[in-house]
């Protein structure tokens, strides 16, 4: 595990980042705060090009927690069938979307607790839907920002809690809404697990990744 880098060396690396893409988005689709949060949920363990595809009619059809209510179980599983643990997603779909009718007047709450008690959001799935809708600095780690964190010493951690506390922590707070899409998306394409692509890599300069790629 690499040490955690100074923080002169953290405001230059998300500096560039900022100069690079000064408004990364997530790459998920969505319409609004439920279509987020059902969108997040699915795609654990699947791409966000395979959930997108599989949303692009269901999120026509049950835009609300009410319509996806109507559409029911299999009508979501006929729309998503596509992607990993469809059966227990398309239950965990219809029953958070229930909750959210009962309990919170056909609205997503707006708080981590409160998100992570409906069936099939973890703390990543809140902690995104917090960053993107509300664009409260959340820091949700994934696959990805654990890879770049510990490689490069912008966020070194034992496991993503530990991950999510060291960006926190030391990502200077100018840059902190926008530091995990930052994170992802240079993780996904540039600081890939196998060969990362150092020399299109606009950090390497700064990174403590000992072997490097041409």
């Amino acid at each position: 595990m690499a040490k955690q880098l100074p923080y002169p060396v953290m405001r230059e690396i998300f500096a560039r980042f900022q100069a690079a893409e000064p408004e990364p988005k997530g790459e998920l689709h969505h319409t609004n705060a439920f279509t987020l949060v059902v969108a997040v949920a699915l795609s654990a363990q699947a791409t966000d090009a395979g959930v997108n595809k599989a949303t692009a009619k269901l999120f026509q059809i049950a835009d609300t927690p009410e319509k996806m209510l109507a559409l029911g179980e299999e009508g979501v599983i006929e729309h998503i069938k596509t992607i990993g643990l469809f059966r227990n997603k398309a239950k965990n779909v219809i029953k958070l979307s229930l909750i959210l009718v009962e309990e919170y007047g056909g609205e997503v709450p707006s708080s981590r607790a409160a998100l992570q008690s409906l069936p099939g959001v973890g703390r990543k799935t809140a902690n995104v839907v917090l960053n993107m809708w509300w664009r409260f600095p959340a820091q949700a780690v994934d696959t990805h920002i654990f890879r770049l964190g510990n490689r490069a010493g912008i966020a070194p951690g034992k496991d993503v809690d530990a991950v999510e506390r060291a960006i926190e922590d030391n990502v200077p707070a100018e840059f902190q809404l926008h530091a995990h899409h930052w994170m992802i998306l240079h993780g996904r394409y540039i600081c890939v697990a196998r060969k990362p692509k150092c020399g299109a890599c606009l950090i390497a300069d700064l990174c403590q990744y000992e072997d490097k790629t041409q």
